[in-house]
Order: structure tokens, then C-alpha cells, then sequence
């Protein structure tokens, strides 16, 4: 694939995270001895959340499931590859079992670039996540629609330069940077 057939390149890191309506639990500071006291709802009620997130320049791509398999991830790419079209987009992404593309044709745009299998450390996606879950933490939510309207406020904040500070690890800024100049 020549990326000179492509206005611009970037690179990506995509995960998808579950959120639901049990309670995010999370430190919290008391006096020495004093158990923390919280409200807390349990529920198996849940959505997962595509997500994209460039170290590069910031850009997010977000999408909403009821769940995750192989068809959503291909649709997932599909969606993806008409956000700037004219773009190269290297995404790099997990080993997932429904991540398998073997037998899928990938869109044009779009170059998938796995980390090895179980380091999450590598995905940079789940620090955006690790941000969203601490915002909604310790919070009641009684219906999925108020959770994910509260999903879609945090991608609001999550502008630019906070995706970029969540994601910039800098050995892949380096390697990006090296290859493509900016």
C-alpha cells in the first residue's frame, strides 16, 4: 500500500470497553478507620464502546454496541474508514478473538497493526477508558440512556489535546515521527 495515494497518515489505537449500569467503584479518602460509605446499584445492564484515539492529533472515533463480535468489528472498520477517508489510518489494536480479519476485506484506508498477546500496557485506548470509568465512578445511573449520555458528554471534554495526553506514548510518537514527518 503506497501512502502517497492519501492526503495525510495517522496513527490509532483502538479498544472497546464495557460500561454499565453496576457502580464503578473506586479510592476514595476517609479518616483512618472510617469505611467509605456509597450508594451502589447492581445491574447487568451494559453497552460497549468502540473507540479510535490518535496520539498524533487528537482525533477520536466512537460507536455504541450491545455487544462485541467479529461483524461489529468489521463494521466498526467500515464506519471508521469514512471518517477522513483521504486519510492512512494505522490502527493498532489487541488480539481479541473477534479482531480476526483473515477471511474479511479490510477497507483500503485502513492498516491494522496488532500488539502481542496480553499486554493491554501497549494499548494506549485503555487510558481513555481508564479516564471515562474514574469520571463516571461512584455515580448512580439509573437507565443505560442517562449512561451513555453521560458517555458521549465525557468524549466531548475528551477534546484534543486530552486524547493526545492519554495517548502519547512517546516510543510510539517516535517510531510514528520517524517514518512520516511531520
Amino acid at each position: 500500500m503506497n501512502s502517497n495515494n492519501f492526503d495525510s497518515v495517522n496513527l490509532y489505537f483502538q479498544d472497546e470497553s464495557r460500561f454499565g449500569l453496576i457502580t464503578k467503584q473506586k479510592r476514595v479518602v476517609t479518616a483512618k478507620g472510617i469505611k467509605p460509605i456509597g450508594n451502589y446499584k447492581h445491574s447487568y445492564l451494559y453497552k460497549w464502546l468502540w473507540g479510535s484515539f490518535s496520539p498524533i492529533t487528537g482525533e477520536s472515533f466512537c460507536m455504541t454496541t450491545n455487544g462485541v463480535c467479529k461483524e461489529l468489528f468489521v463494521k466498526y472498520l467500515e464506519d471508521f474508514s469514512l471518517h477522513k477517508p483521504n486519510e492512512l489510518k494505522i490502527l493498532i489494536i489487541d488480539n481479541a478473538a473477534f479482531h480476526s480479519t483473515k477471511d474479511v476485506e479490510l477497507p483500503k484506508n485502513i492498516i491494522l497493526f496488532p500488539i502481542p498477546p496480553y499486554s493491554p500496557e501497549l494499548n494506549a485506548a485503555e487510558k481513555v477508558w481508564q479516564w471515562m470509568k474514574d469520571k463516571i465512578a461512584m455515580k448512580i445511573y439509573d437507565t443505560l440512556e442517562t449512561l451513555e449520555n453521560k458517555l458521549e458528554e465525557l468524549l466531548k471534554i475528551a477534546n484534543h489535546q486530552r486524547i493526545k495526553s492519554l495517548t502519547g506514548f512517546e516510543f510510539y510518537l517516535k517510531a510514528f515521527y520517524s517514518i512520516f514527518k511531520s
